[in-house]
């Protein structure tokens, strides 16, 4: 919210992938700025919506915003084609990196990182409440942008800022991303994650996007199954959940009507056996996929 909303005004536009998180739609519409959504991961809605934003001679900014690693759907944006195309047309580019931030990356910084783009986004953010385990968030860029975010960003100015204990609880976080043993943890994920995708791979229709790896790194933390009915999805958790295996359901208004799914979530404190037992109980259930 603070970021949006302290750089743009009514001048301005913003460009929101269809399935960004709530939070960053709510800041789009606060900031007062002309809102435009291109499709999901649609590289040329894209850049239709921006000669749009730039045949409006009369705004001052421009500002696309994209998850790195969609929440809900475990797929990842073309970051590399969409930094060409923001530089293109003069744009700025945010990425919320919450779902890749101790994922991807040699340091676990993201998919920016993983693809050597980071340099040339104007605008990373995440949350240090996922793999880092702490709570809070994060904004990254450049010093003039950080110290006008500071001086200028409502939601930090009136904010109170992290008790010490939160504060150093995240700075341990970002130690063991950036280290060997992070790096020894991002590879066991890599491993629970193939194995799963193998294993559920009659299922990999309902996996949809999250089925492949559009970022190279073949990573999927998030693999969601996709039943389409609401009671299914319902029924589907429950029985799991008998089994004590918790994965939960989702659904409208979280994700589209018609698409309510299993949400499959892998971390490196799941072992294989953990990963196998899942596989057996989804192959067991009536599904209809």
């Amino acid at each position: 919210l603070g970021v949006v909303c302290a750089l743009l005004g009514r001048d301005d536009v913003v460009i929101l992938d269809k399935l960004v998180h709530a939070c960053l739609v709510d800041a789009a519409r606060l900031s007062g700025a002309k809102l435009r959504v291109f499709a999901h991961n649609d590289l040329d809605d894209l850049e239709d919506k921006l000669k749009w934003a730039g045949g409006n001679t009369g705004q001052r900014r421009v500002l696309v915003v994209t998850e790195s690693v969609f929440s809900m759907d475990g797929d990842a944006a073309p970051l590399r084609q969409m930094v060409e195309m923001k530089e293109k047309h003069g744009a700025w580019l945010m990425v919320d990196e919450a779902h890749a931030t101790g994922i991807l990356g040699k340091d676990g910084r993201g998919l920016a990182e993983e693809l050597g783009v980071s340099g040339q986004i104007e605008i990373q953010m995440g949350t240090l409440g996922k793999a880092l385990g702490a709570s809070g968030g994060f904004v990254c860029g450049s010093r003039a942008l950080v110290d006008f975010l500071v001086n200028r960003a409502r939601t930090f100015i009136f904010s109170t800022a992290p008790v010490p204990a939160a504060a150093a609880g995240a700075a341990a976080g970002v130690r063991v991303a950036q280290s060997p043993q992070g790096r020894r943890l991002r590879q066991t994920l890599r491993e629970r994650s193939a194995q799963c995708r193998t294993g559920l791979a009659p299922l990999s229709g309902a996996l949809g996007n999250a089925a492949g790896g559009n970022d190279g790194s073949g990573v999927r933390a998030i693999l969601p199954l996709i039943l389409g009915d609401e009671a299914k999805a319902l029924d589907a958790a429950a029985k799991l959940r008998e089994r004590n295996i918790f994965v939960p359901a989702i659904r409208y208004p979280t994700v589209a009507r018609g698409a309510a799914r299993l949400r499959v979530t892998l971390t490196a404190a799941h072992s294989a056996e953990d990963v196998s037992q899942l596989i057996a109980a989804l192959k067991t259930l009536d599904l209809g996929l």
